[in-house]
């Protein structure tokens, strides 16, 4: 049973082609399962559409959801298509988002955090001119919130949790194991997935997120971890999925999970 949870598509701004496109890309990868999860509108924003770049209008999601809905019929038989969508977490504005994501049938919701202190965590200038403790006091903030999007309910899965060092590498040389274990502790004990998520092979940091080093402690915290390319473009569908399996497997780990109606269904990692 091969799945990639993670995909987006023109709607969003920064993404090529269309659902159907990543849909019959997820066949020709020999998928079982594609999940569809373009980012959200930015609903706590004022805009029909604030961010014309990074997330769909508002008055899109309706067209995004009956689209995925229908290739979900026309293609049963060969693959499961399922509904999914990447939600930012703004703890400002996280009951308007669960009262808005929970009119909709969606089979899962990835949550996600893109910014800290207001900026983009991809900002590679935003570490400019801080001193060590001030580097410290941004990832530690960075965990906080991923960490309170596990305890909020919201997600089932929670995406790419050490993504901040896609721009910027050094990142992972910042101390914060303390607030990375915490975190993790809390993802464990909520029994929210996190994700593998290879799209860091598309940034200046390589490889995909978390590191191995953040599976081993997820493995160790009893955190359940699922699978998304993050495909900003078709041919990217299932980008290492083999890969990861295998190295997921030399962690430890024994099954990887995703959700259909909400509902998180295991399968043998082999």
């Amino acid at each position: 049973m091969k799945f990639d949870l993670h995909t987006h598509h023109f709607r969003c701004g920064h993404a090529d082609g269309t659902i159907r496109d990543y849909v019959e890309a997820g066949i020709a990868a020999g998928l079982s399962v594609i999940g569809i999860s373009d980012h959200t509108p930015y609903f706590g924003h004022k805009a029909e559409q604030a961010f014309p770049h990074i997330a769909m209008a508002k008055s899109e999601i309706v067209n995004y959801i009956e689209e995925v809905l229908s290739l979900q019929k026309e293609y049963a038989g060969k693959i499961d298509v399922l509904l999914g969508i990447e939600s930012d977490y703004f703890p400002e504005h996280a009951e308007l988002y669960r009262a808005t994501l929970a009119a909709y049938p969606f089979d899962y919701v990835i949550g996600s955090v893109h910014s800290v202190h207001g900026v983009s965590i991809f900002n590679k200038s935003r570490w400019k001119k801080l001193g060590q403790q001030q580097k410290q006091a941004v990832k530690a903030e960075y965990y906080r919130l991923i960490a309170d999007s596990a305890r909020s309910g919201m997600f089932q899965i929670l995406g790419h949790i050490d993504a901040m060092k896609g721009n910027y590498p050094e990142f992972c040389d910042i101390p914060a194991a303390a607030e990375i274990d915490e975190a993790l502790r809390v993802i464990g004990e909520c029994r929210t997935a996190i994700e593998i998520n290879t799209s860091g092979g598309t940034k200046l940091c390589g490889g995909w997120y978390p590191s191995d080093d953040i599976l081993e402690r997820a493995l160790h915290y009893g955190v359940k971890v699922s699978f998304g390319s993050d495909a900003h473009k078709p041919s990217r569908v299932a980008d290492q999925r083999g890969a990861v399996e295998a190295r997921l497997k030399e962690i430890g780990f024994k099954e990887w999970v995703y959700y259909k109606r909400r509902e998180q269904i295991a399968v043998p990692i082999e």
